[in-house]
């Protein structure tokens, strides 16, 4: 279990997977990333969504839409139960997410904040960061949030990195559009 740390919905617990292979974000890395975002707004994107806390705190810190992308079927059970009770816009798919990507694209979507929070290790943030770009799927003022192992190399272009967050063996990185794009 963990908590949702500000806003509307502190100290809400929220259920995570049981799973050895999944990792939800730390409290303290959470609140890290959501000090340096500030006031939360619009629309929110969460790959590889998990328990879905990272999407809950945005909406808990002004928010106000929300996708949540998992493929794993635990997973979106996990997400489905911590979000029952919450009055917000959220929508919730089970699908690969090039797949979603794809969708959100052709249905014309764009994001304020994306987060991307991959199994590490497995060039999961690189390719979600090309094709963010290549389907144009981030606001021109928006930022992407990339959690990844401390020494994991992540493609950013061309995107820039605005800020970088490191705890223990995880970088949590800002990505925004270069001024000149």
């Amino acid at each position: 279990m963990v908590r949702i740390i500000a806003g509307k919905y502190k100290n809400k617990r929220i259920e995570t997977l049981k799973k050895n292979d999944t990792r939800p974000t730390g409290e303290k890395l959470r609140e890290s990333m959501f000090s340096s975002l500030g006031s939360m707004y619009g629309d929110i994107l969460d790959l590889f969504g998990g328990s879905g806390a990272l999407t809950i705190e945005a909406l808990s810190r002004g928010g106000e839409r929300a996708v949540i992308i998992d493929g794993a079927v635990d997973a979106l059970k996990v997400i489905k139960s911590n979000i029952r009770d919450l009055q917000e816009d959220i929508e919730v798919y089970r699908n690969d997410y090039r797949r979603a990507l794809k969708a959100l694209h052709k249905r014309g979507r764009q994001f304020d904040f994306i987060f991307i929070d991959p199994p590490y290790h497995k060039e999961l943030a690189n390719i979600a960061i090309h094709m963010i770009d290549e389907l144009d799927l981030l606001k021109s003022d928006g930022v992407i949030i990339v959690e990844s192992a401390k020494n994991e190399n992540i493609e950013v272009a061309p995107f820039t990195i605005e800020k970088v967050i490191e705890q223990g063996t995880t970088k949590c990185q800002f990505l925004r559009r270069g001024l000149d794009d």
